[in-house]
């Protein structure tokens, strides 16, 4: 496994525990979603760009 193919696994996890995070709070709802909801949600965005360069950048190097 090459970098690359560890960042992009990387990526994919934070995306993931981002978004877990920002539904569960959002389902909880309360000052935790007033206060966190909408940086969790730009974080999940910021991320999946992150995962998807990174996924650009491998095919394009095969």
């Amino acid at each position: 496994m090459t970098f690359l193919h560890f960042l992009l696994l990387a990526a994919m996890f934070a995306t993931l525990a981002v978004l877990v995070v920002g539904v569960t709070g959002f389902l909880r709802g309360g000052a935790f979603n007033e206060k966190y909801g909408n940086r969790l949600m730009r974080a999940r965005v910021g991320l999946q760009f992150v995962a998807l360069a990174i996924l650009a950048i491998l095919f394009l190097a095969h």
